[in-house]
């Protein structure tokens, strides 16, 4: 499994830099820099959205990966130690970014 960062503050599974999601999945079939990838999981939080109190933010997390030209890609899942999803001022998923991709 791999650790992720994220800064991504105006998603409501976001809290304190982690994701409360067990998994994630990176969007950017055709991918060839990371501007071109996002997270698909990204859900925008906002007054109506209320958090669960029960969420924690996971240390670990399986990301599933369509950025086939990502050198982290391993049968579409990452095989990085550590990402980052990026995104501070993201509004939408188009706004976020796998800052860690890299390609081939």
């Amino acid at each position: 499994m791999t650790t992720l960062g994220c800064n991504v503050n105006a998603c409501s599974h976001n809290k304190d830099n982690c994701c409360c999601l067990s998994s994630i999945k990176v969007h950017g079939n055709s991918a060839c820099k990371c501007d071109e990838t996002c997270c698909g999981s990204f859900y925008e939080a906002d007054s109506e959205t209320a958090k669960n109190a029960s969420e924690s933010p996971k240390i670990n997390l399986s990301i599933s990966c369509e950025a086939s030209n990502c050198v982290y890609n391993e049968d579409k899942k990452c095989s990085a130690d550590h990402i980052d999803i990026s995104g501070i001022c993201a509004q939408d998923a188009s706004e976020t970014v796998c800052a860690s991709f890299k390609c081939k």
